[in-house]
């Protein structure tokens, strides 16, 4: 188990998560078929460089997902009750194929639950970044980790 427990996170812990992945072109395709997401900017590559983009643009929410999933392994792997909800996404870059990912994850917020007394809520922030070090996507996780046992 590599994720920590509520108790030893603080604010201000930051992350650099070593494992980086680059995004193919399978990536996209099956994400973005597998979520029914017809947008030509993601599936056709004539419609794609007619567009100011010029070349497919990687479907949003496979750049959200995996930038969460970066993450996992470092932050609540092993300790996760839930997650409670994601915050003020933005994508500030595009995503292209070929683009290869990393994440970081900071902690911004430390809350004791009121129902559970064995837990607390830890808030992330998480970015994505890509191989020029722009930021291509950013969001706010708030996640409900088990307390430290005994």
């Amino acid at each position: 188990m590599a994720g920590r427990f509520f108790d030893e996170w603080q604010v201000g812990d930051r992350i650099t998560h070593e494992i980086r992945r680059t995004v193919t072109e399978t990536d996209n395709l099956l994400f973005t078929t597998m979520t029914h997401n017809p947008q030509p900017l993601h599936l056709d590559i004539e419609a794609a460089k007619a567009s100011e983009f010029g070349q497919i643009l990687v479907n949003g929410t496979f750049t959200f997902s995996l930038m969460v999933g970066l993450s996992v392994g470092d932050t609540t792997l092993g300790t996760l009750v839930a997650n409670l909800g994601y915050d003020k996404l933005v994508m500030p870059k595009p995503v292209f194929i070929g683009d290869t990912l990393h994440a970081t994850s900071e902690v911004v917020g430390l809350k004791e639950s009121k129902s559970r007394p064995d837990a607390g809520i830890v808030t992330f922030l998480h970015e994505a970044i890509n191989q020029r070090d722009e930021v291509v996507c950013r969001c706010e996780r708030a996640a409900l980790l088990h307390r430290k046992p005994g």
